[in-house]
Formats: C-alpha cells, structure tokens, sequence
C-alpha cells in the first residue's frame, strides 16, 4: 500500500493483522501508529525508503505482507512490490500480498504486469 493511503485504510489492516494473529503468526511489526514499526530499507537507485506494510514471523521464516487495494499510484505499488520480493527471495523469506473483495481484479492485474502471477493472494 502506498504511505499516504495507510491512515484511511488503517481498518482493513488491523483486520489483516488479526487475521495472521489467528494464523499463528508471532512477531507482527505494521506500519501504522500504535504498532511497533517494521523495518524500513533504502533503495540505492532512487534513494527511496520502501516499508512494507506488515512484518510478521512464522515457524522461524520472515514474512513481508503488503496490503493491495485500489491506488491511483499503481506504478509506485509495483515498484514496491518487485523490491520487496527481491529482497525476500535474497535473504529466503518470504512475501505476500494481502487483498480484499472488489480488488482481487486489480491485484492480479498488477501481479501480471510485473510477472509476479505465480503468488496468490490472501483473501480476506
């Protein structure tokens, strides 16, 4: 999700946050007040910090989570996400991406123009 559209959708969030509490995720780390903060990495190319939305740990894996819902921004949202998928397969963690009904068009969308359709998506 890009950064400016964190705070009006801070509800769907929390309610993926929950849902990877019920999953059995340990270690949560979001990008929102009132949660601890996940670590943020520069890009070298740009010199742009790129967060990711949610931070959580599993059986001794990393996962990063982004949440994908409808942006004006889409181009940001795949640089962001090619970034982080990057970063996870380097380091053997792992990434996902989060979305709700009435953005699964828009998430596979995004995921082909960046040949990323071999991920799935998480309902909620």
């Amino acid at each position: 999700m890009v950064k400016s559209e964190k705070k009006e959708h801070s509800a769907f969030i929390e309610k993926s946050v929950h849902h990877l509490e019920a999953r059995g995720f340990e270690k949560i780390r979001v990008d929102l007040d009132g949660y601890e903060k996940p670590k943020s990495f520069l890009r070298k190319k740009n010199g742009t910090k790129v967060t990711p939305d949610i931070v959580a740990n599993k059986d001794g894996k990393r996962y990063f989570f982004e949440i994908s819902l409808k942006t004006d921004k889409p181009q940001l949202l795949k640089t962001k996400w090619v970034f982080l998928d990057a970063l996870s397969r380097m380091r053997s963690d792992a990434f996902r991406i989060i979305t709700t009904k009435g953005h699964y068009k828009f998430t596979d969308t995004l995921l082909e123009d960046i040949n990323l359709s071999n991920k799935t998506p998480i309902r909620i």
